[in-house]
């Protein structure tokens, strides 16, 4: 049975201790310092996927269907849009973003799944030329998690809802599939020559293949790293750290045995699958973050109960910064962050808050101290058409004064490690579905949301 991957749903191990899910964001940029544009004639409720000089994301029309949108990346101009849906995808996985892969010609083409005709066949595989939107080959499917980039290639597990589910690479310029490998699999990283796949079955694993032939160069049972017991219904998440994979698994609690699933980080090398550290036993917390950069995280002992805060080096996996459980105010609290990620705050909505510095461990003061928490704390799941319900848009961030507890006015583009960096852009939603970019060149780091 597929499994679950609640990126912007906690999962219920976090219930009432940190985030919520989906929803929100700032206003249009206002740094001036650097070129910057906004778009609000999408309503995106996926991540976005760069690549080839545009911006590719899901967006939602106002009647409730799915649309594939592309973006110039230097002005944010709307280039096409075409009709998408998801065929197969599971609601806690979040809406499909689209892959984006350079050809060897060095154009860029857009893969996204859109509505099928009727028959044995669900949906359709497309691919378009990134910039026109013209249309270059296209592939049936019956179900799918949506397309990946894997490298120069594009990845793609299909007949998820089969028994005869399989993951394909493709030629992005033709379509042409170049080789396959029996069940789930997803990519949590690739090169030009190598992707790291993460193949859920009983016994996960984290493999890597050679991306040309297809041949297995090493593989890794995540049990190895966290122990046995593993469940990846709860959710998981990875993100690059030099040389290394940083991955977490979420718990999750068995609805008929009521046990709690193993669940923590750990790290292993990308050139052999070496594990370099693990951290069982802690959750990570929401917003904050990926796991490859900057990660904050929770422990959580037998009986349930969490300790303190503590920030990680993605590298080596010590504690760099924390605070203690008895630090911890009572309840009614958000986490917020400042863009450094160099002190924890607890936000009070429309009240005073508290923070503490996170390398001492020491009380901060509030007047004049900004943090970036989930703009809504109870999201709404998205009125989607002719599609299962419950998915939710990817979560946004607003700025807050932990002293008032109020939103920051104006507001500035959120930080590095909530939005990642591509190309040196970085890219956000709004809590409106606007998407906006800046181009301060920044060096490329995964975002909250990979």
């Amino acid at each position: 049975m597929p499994v679950l991957r609640p990126l912007w749903k906690p999962s219920l191990a976090l219930a009432g201790t940190l985030a919520a899910t989906a929803c929100s964001g700032s206003d249009a940029a206002t740094t001036t310092d650097f070129p910057t544009w906004h778009n609000t004639q999408v309503n995106a409720v996926s991540r976005t996927a760069v690549g080839g000089g545009v911006v590719a994301l899901t967006s939602m029309k106002p009647d409730g269907s799915l649309e594939t949108a592309a973006l110039g990346l230097r002005d944010g101009k709307r280039l096409w849009a075409y009709p998408a849906t998801m065929a197969g995808r599971l609601p806690g996985m979040g809406v499909s973003t689209p892959a984006v892969v350079e050809t060897s010609d060095g154009k860029g083409v857009v893969v996204a799944i859109d509505p099928g005709k009727k028959g044995r066949w669900n949906a359709t595989l497309i691919a378009r030329d990134a910039r026109s939107g013209a249309q270059k080959w296209t592939r049936p499917v019956h179900s799918t998690f949506g397309p990946q980039r894997c490298g120069p290639y594009v990845c793609l597990s299909e007949h998820t809802a089969l028994t005869k589910a399989r993951m394909v690479v493709l030629d992005p310029a033709t379509g042409r599939q170049l080789w396959k490998l029996p069940g789930i699999a997803e990519v949590e990283w690739s090169d030009r020559s190598r992707v790291l796949l993460l193949r859920l079955a009983a016994n996960p694993m984290v493999e890597s293949y050679e991306l040309k032939s297809g041949k297995l160069q090493w593989q890794q049972p995540i049990e190895q790293a966290l122990g046995p017991g593993i469940d990846m219904s709860g959710g998981w998440a990875f993100g690059a750290s030099g040389d290394d994979l940083v991955g977490y698994v979420a718990p999750y609690t068995n609805p008929q045995t009521k046990k709690l699933s193993t669940f923590g980080l750990f790290s292993i090398g990308i050139a052999d699958g070496t594990i370099n550290w693990m951290r069982p036993s802690v959750v990570r917390v929401y917003p904050s973050g990926n796991p490859g950069y900057a990660p904050v995280v929770r422990p959580v002992d037998r009986q349930g109960a969490y300790g303190g805060f503590a920030r990680l080096d993605s590298t080596s996996g010590r504690v760099v910064g924390q605070i203690a459980a008895a630090d911890v105010p009572g309840s009614g609290w958000w986490l917020a962050f400042p863009g450094r990620m160099d002190k924890l705050g607890f936000l009070q909505h429309n009240g005073k808050g508290s923070a503490f510095d996170l390398v001492s461990g020491k009380v901060a003061p509030t007047e004049g101290e900004r943090g970036w928490s989930f703009c809504v704390t109870d999201p709404k799941p998205l009125p989607l058409r002719g599609q299962a319900p419950g998915f939710y848009s990817t979560a946004a961030v607003c700025e807050y004064d932990l002293g008032t507890g109020k939103r920051v006015s104006p507001a500035t583009p959120p930080p590095p490690w909530f939005t990642g960096s591509q190309e040196g852009w970085r890219l956000w939603r709004d809590e409106k579905g606007a998407v906006h970019a800046v181009n301060d060149h920044t060096t490329t780091v995964p975002g909250m949301y990979g």
